[in-house]
């Protein structure tokens, strides 16, 4: 395989689904008050402390979304989002797949960027941020 394509093509990824989440599902969150109408849904699911959650989980959405595209504190923000979108998936349950897919392909990315992390072409590399509970990878090359 390709390595600088290989990196080119991560960075790429992490970008298009991080910004994809953080501007078309965490911003009207965070920012235009839709995370109320969410803290409802959390409500329905049992929570305690719904808007405390839903405020987490739009969090998540928007910060956690900007920091993967950008490759910075990659692997915690993909962990804070993947939980965000298990619950999410948890949600949607008993919904056609057409309505979990959304969730599942921000889940599968995201546990992807937890497994990898940011890759060459991250901020976590530029600040030479590493976690000290996972080996070097290919992708960290």
């Amino acid at each position: 395989m390709n390595q600088p394509l290989a990196d080119l093509g991560w960075a790429l990824t992490r970008f298009v689904f991080g910004m994809s989440l953080a501007l078309l599902h965490g911003y009207d969150k965070v920012f235009n008050g839709k995370v109320y109408s969410l803290a409802g849904t959390v409500a329905h699911l049992g929570f305690p402390f719904p808007l405390f959650f839903a405020w987490c989980a739009s969090a998540a959405e928007f910060f956690g979304g900007l920091f993967v595209a950008f490759g910075f504190l990659t692997r915690p923000a993909a962990a804070f989002v993947s939980f965000t979108m298990l619950v999410a998936l948890f949600q949607h349950r008993h919904d056609p797949m057409g309505k979990m897919e959304l969730a599942l392909h921000y889940l599968a990315l995201m546990v992807l960027a937890m497994l990898i992390g940011g890759g060459k072409y991250a901020l976590d590399r530029s600040l030479k941020l590493r976690s000290p509970f996972v080996r070097k990878t290919t992708l960290d090359a």
